[in-house]
């Protein structure tokens, strides 16, 4: 039997893919400490990994694809192929990024005044070919963590540090001097995994259903039925993907309406469509939503 050997990241990660996965109709079992969860699909063998290590080993073909950030791919110089963006961390469109932050008071305030300054981060080649680009000299050395303390502390002159809303870096009472780059989560694989038929076939079968689990969160589908002389104003109120779906039923004069909506607008909506005559209305949760 063919096998696609998968790495999920390990981590902070973890628990969303796991998430994603199952709702795209994967169910992963995570056993303690171990390293090898099992799935309920005999043709993919998983792996957990730190993000961190996972485009090495990909690259390396221990593994045929993963799922990693675009960050430490970038931080690896891997040279393996991107073949999709899986935007799902804490459910938000939002990219990530790793951004240079120093203390409040710091006089530092371009990457220019960084020169002969000591900086802490877990994502180091990055970092210093931004110096570079920039030509400026400064000491870049990896953090295990607590990486915000360091330079709260003076225990450093500066940071780079992954951030999504800036609260955390505010919290520790830090300020953001610039962006050294975007990151998104990805599904990566090696060259050879890729042009492999069979693998590469799986891959996109894969990434298709975890990108339409993705797609359908904060996504429900409503259904109502609806007299005819009530339907345009109806209509009015409904936002949807595409039109929505018109179904004619047994009673000559009804009609039933369906369409996906954002779950954010429903409680509004609802009220809304009742009143304009809308009947027998049901929203229900969506678990893929393929375009």
């Amino acid at each position: 039997m063919n096998k696609l050997k998968l790495g999920l990241p390990k981590g902070s990660l973890q628990e969303a893919t796991i998430k994603v996965f199952e709702k795209a109709g994967f169910k992963i079992y995570v056993s303690g400490r171990s390293y090898f969860p099992s799935i309920d699909d005999r043709e993919i063998e998983p792996v957990l990994l730190r993000a961190q290590e996972m485009s090495r080993y990909v690259e390396d073909e221990a593994l045929d694809c993963g799922i990693t950030g675009a960050d430490w791919t970038l931080e690896n110089s891997s040279k393996v192929v991107s073949m999709a963006d899986l935007v799902y961390a804490k459910q938000s469109a939002v990219k990530v990024r790793w951004v240079l932050a120093v203390p409040e008071a710091s006089n530092i305030n371009s990457v220019k005044d960084l020169e002969g300054k000591r900086i802490a981060t877990e994502l180091v080649n990055v970092t210093k070919n931004y110096l570079k680009e920039h030509k400026v000299s400064a000491d870049v050395e990896f953090s295990w963590g607590a990486t915000e303390a360091k330079v709260a502390s003076g225990l450093v002159d500066a940071v780079v540090e992954l951030t999504e809303t800036g609260s955390s870096l505010k919290a520790h009472k830090l300020r953001i001097v610039s962006t050294i780059c975007e990151s998104t989560t990805q599904f990566i694989a090696n060259q050879k995994a890729y042009e492999d038929p069979w693998k590469n076939q799986k891959m996109k079968q894969i990434i298709l259903l975890l990108q339409g689990a993705i797609a359908a969160n904060n996504m429900v589908g409503l259904k109502m039925n609806v007299e005819k002389k009530n339907l345009d104003l109806i209509l009015k109120q409904l936002t949807s993907l595409k039109n929505p779906t018109i179904s004619s039923l047994s009673q000559p004069d009804w009609v039933a309406v369906e369409t996906v909506i954002d779950e954010g607008t429903v409680r509004g909506l609802i009220p809304l469509l009742k009143e304009a005559g809308a009947q027998g209305i049901i929203e229900y949760s969506l678990n893929k939503l393929i375009y």
